[in-house]
């Protein structure tokens, strides 16, 4: 009898946990997640910067007005701790700022050289190290942030050579640089040299030194921009923007890489103009998603996880004109748009079985570029 007491304790114990469980994760799913937007103020923009917004459990958006008075902050990231943000100011004398966060609020730490022309770009290390890629320069910048995140002076740059077959392509315009995490590599991606570049970081010189293959070619004319790596460590996918093309890269066991197949982002027959602009992969590995400017489009795929070759799905309309940068929430049930041209943030739920996504919201902003959660 008092074993089947117990038993029975331990059962509803057990089942009350699991019911506090799922409430728990549940109420986490719900949490409201704040994120920032990079803007362009340049011609006859009305933005004056960097903006705060809240995206609810229910996937609307909440304004929170103005962050940060900022020219021309096209692309912003946090850094690896989540206290600070950083905005890159596309100008042709290029910096990079740092803002303390605070809640919806952005306050200016300082400036820094972002060592070339007209950046694009802005990526930050766990070690505090900063990594610009400068677009008409053709030049990777390196910096650092030190513990309250005040940026140091540029520390060195790294100017790439070459050229492509397209005319966009007639000098290096580097336009994205990440580290490769299985390797710890830099990876640049050059639109005008049509190449990834490879580099190590020396931080005891505090410069950036070519790999052994320094590059790895895409396909001629496609004109790389930006770059998702699968969690796998194997596959990396790189997006093209004046080809309107991803192509599947794989990091192999020799410690190379290779340039695999290529596939269209765009519908069988669309002949207008339209040009990719970013990718993003969800964190199972399972989707990858492509903005297309022109066709005004997220591509959807699905990945193959047994050789990582991509399946098109089909094609969502961002509810806008030019999209550029779009981001997954941090929970990616949703996922948001920037759409440059008509001013605006559109929110799509994800169903993440399907990949497939529907419309729940959009947000006047002026000259959306880049979301930062």
């Amino acid at each position: 009898m008092f074993k089947k007491i117990s038993l029975f304790l331990l059962s509803a114990i057990s089942f009350s946990a699991c019911q506090i469980d799922k409430a728990s994760v549940t109420q986490d799913r719900l949490k409201p997640a704040m994120f920032f937007v990079g803007t362009y103020t340049e011609g006859k923009s009305e933005s004056e910067g960097i903006y705060a917004f809240e995206l609810d459990g229910n996937g609307k958006l909440i304004n929170h007005g103005l962050a940060a008075n900022s020219e021309n902050p096209s692309y912003i990231t946090k850094s690896a701790n989540g206290k600070t943000l950083l905005a890159v100011n596309e100008l042709e004398k290029g910096t990079v700022e740092a803002y303390q966060i605070d809640g919806d609020t952005l306050t200016f730490i300082n400036r820094s050289s972002s060592g070339g022309m007209h950046p694009c770009y802005v990526f930050t290390d766990e070690n505090g190290y900063v990594f610009t890629a400068n677009y008409s320069s053709g030049t990777v910048g390196v910096l650092k942030q030190n513990s309250i995140g005040l940026l140091s002076d540029l520390l060195s740059s790294q100017r790439h050579e070459g050229k492509g077959i397209h005319k966009r392509q007639d000098a290096p315009h580097a336009h994205m640089v990440r580290s490769f995490e299985p390797t710890k590599e830099l990876i640049s991606v050059d639109l005008g040299t049509n190449q990834l570049w490879f580099s190590s970081l020396n931080t005891e010189k505090n410069e950036l030194i070519y790999s052994e293959t320094p590059t790895l070619d895409m396909t001629p004319g496609a004109g790389p921009r930006h770059f998702s790596a699968h969690p796998n460590g194997k596959w990396l996918y790189v997006i093209n923007e004046l080809d309107n093309t991803v192509s599947m890269v794989e990091f192999n066991k020799r410690g190379d890489f290779k340039k695999r197949n290529s596939v269209s982002t765009l519908p069988a027959h669309y002949e207008e103009a339209s040009f990719c602009a970013d990718i993003h992969l969800s964190a199972d590995g399972k989707f990858l998603y492509a903005s297309n400017r022109g066709h005004n489009s997220i591509a959807i795929f699905s990945i193959d996880a047994s050789n990582g070759s991509l399946h098109l799905i089909g094609h969502e309309s961002v509810r806008g004109n030019w999209p550029r940068n779009f981001a997954l929430s941090p929970d990616e049930r949703f996922l948001i748009v920037a759409n440059q041209r008509s001013n605006n943030l559109v929110v799509f739920k994800r169903n993440t079985a399907t990949g497939l996504l529907t419309f729940v919201d959009e947000q006047a902003t002026p000259t959306p570029v880049c979301i930062a959660f």
